[in-house]
Formats: C-alpha cells, sequence, structure tokens
C-alpha cells in the first residue's frame, strides 16, 4: 500500500477531477465521499451569505485540517484575518478556522458529523454549523448547541434551495 502526503494527494492529477470530496482516516488512507447537486447549492448558499454578513476575515471552501484522525475536510470556513495571518500557505492547516461549517450528504452519518464536530474543536474551532438535508442549520460551540451563531450576526437558521 502506497502513502501519500496532504500535498500529493492535491497534487495527483487522477485525484484532481473526482467528483468526491477527499480525506483522510487516521491511517492515511483516502476516504471519499460522494457530493449531491444539493449539497452544492447549499455551501454556495452558505458562501454568500456570509460574504454578505462579514466585511472581514476568509470564507474558505473545502477547507482542509489535519485533526487527531487525519485530515478533515469543511464544506464551508470562516477564518478571521488573525487566523489567516498565522495560517496563510499551509495545507492542511495544523489548527482549524473560528468556524467550521459541514452539510450533510447521503453518505454521511449523524455519527460521522459528531466525530468531525470534536475534531474540529480540538484543533480550535469556536464554532462548528451543520446543514442538514433540508437546509436546517444547527449551530454549535464546543460547550454544546447555540440557538444562532455567535460570531456572524443574523446568520439564518434555513436555507432554502
Amino acid at each position: 500500500m502506497v502513502k501519500m502526503s496532504w500535498a500529493e494527494i492535491c497534487q495527483d492529477p487522477t485525484l484532481r477531477d473526482l467528483p468526491y470530496k477527499i480525506q483522510t482516516d487516521k491511517w492515511g488512507n483516502i476516504v471519499m465521499s460522494p457530493a449531491t447537486n444539493e449539497h452544492g447549492i447549499y455551501q454556495a448558499k452558505i458562501v454568500a451569505l456570509l460574504s454578505k454578513l462579514m466585511n472581514e476575515g476568509t470564507i474558505i471552501s473545502e477547507c482542509s485540517v489535519q485533526t487527531s484522525e487525519g485530515i478533515k475536510v469543511a464544506d464551508v470556513a470562516w477564518a478571521s484575518e488573525k487566523f489567516m495571518q498565522n495560517n496563510r500557505g499551509k495545507s492542511p492547516f495544523d489548527e482549524a478556522p473560528e468556524i467550521c461549517v459541514e452539510i450533510l450528504s447521503p453518505s454521511n452519518t449523524k455519527m460521522e458529523m459528531e466525530e468531525k464536530k470534536e475534531l474540529y474543536f480540538a484543533r480550535g474551532a469556536k464554532e462548528f454549523w451543520m446543514c442538514d438535508k433540508k437546509g436546517s442549520i444547527s449551530f454549535y460551540k464546543n460547550t454544546g448547541p447555540l440557538e444562532h451563531s455567535n460570531i456572524i450576526e443574523g446568520f439564518p437558521g434555513t436555507l432554502s434551495v
């Protein structure tokens, strides 16, 4: 079995155009998850809303984070200017941006999302958002659920397709 670094995975032309999200597990194995068009629509809507509501920071789609269980890729993330000053040019990031967002796909389980939430918090995320298949968003901090985001004022709890 050939092990590849994250940089090698990102540069491999045979993996570049796959219609799957690529991550690694704690043993360095590549894990792929297919994404639906609805997944892409929700991802684009979240990026657009973040762009509208935030005048500072950086919005990142497909944000790779090195965790204790391998490299996880948040569908969307928001990072402060300070975070970007400390982490610009790194891939994957050694720490998680302040907000990590996951959009449930048919191939995802709630247990998988709970694990990713804890992994992002362990790497410094301040909030974790999860968008379900109907566009409802759940907000969390490391101590439990939130009614709304404490970082992005006015972010809606439901998205329409």
